[in-house]
């Protein structure tokens, strides 16, 4: 478990938040819900509210039904995030070049225009430019 600590702005505010790992998520989980068990009892002694333990619950029965409805590997949220935050950066790569490119050729078209340049098309060392 890792625990947070944050001072807040008046003397006495202070605010402890944990975060506990999955398997300790499981182990609780399996502790609450076992035949004969309290889960609030569960939520008091590890110090958590048992609405956290309902809501890791319902998000792990979830999960696992999601898995076998679809036939297919779940991943996780903040993965799903990671990989939309890079096609939003290749995008707006895309766009720069893209916009580079139609500079480029606009200032082509102008140089032609005004005979600054040849009419032919210029190429490179393989043909193009």
């Amino acid at each position: 478990m890792e625990e947070l600590k944050i001072q807040g702005s008046g003397a006495t505010s202070k605010v402890t938040r944990r975060r506990f790992k999955p398997e300790e998520k499981k182990k609780i989980l399996r502790e609450a819900f076992a035949p004969g068990a309290s889960s609030s009892l569960t939520a008091r002694k590890y110090g958590i509210a048992p609405s956290v333990l309902y809501n890791w619950r319902r998000l792990m029965e979830s999960g696992q039904a999601k898995a076998i409805e679809t036939e297919e590997e779940l991943v996780p949220v903040s993965e799903v995030k990671k990989l939309e935050n890079r096609v939003r950066e290749l995008e707006r790569a895309l766009g720069r070049q893209t916009m580079q490119n139609d500079i480029l050729k606009e200032a082509v078209k102008i140089a032609r225009e005004k005979k600054l340049i040849s009419q032919e098309p210029l190429q490179g060392v393989d043909g193009f430019l």
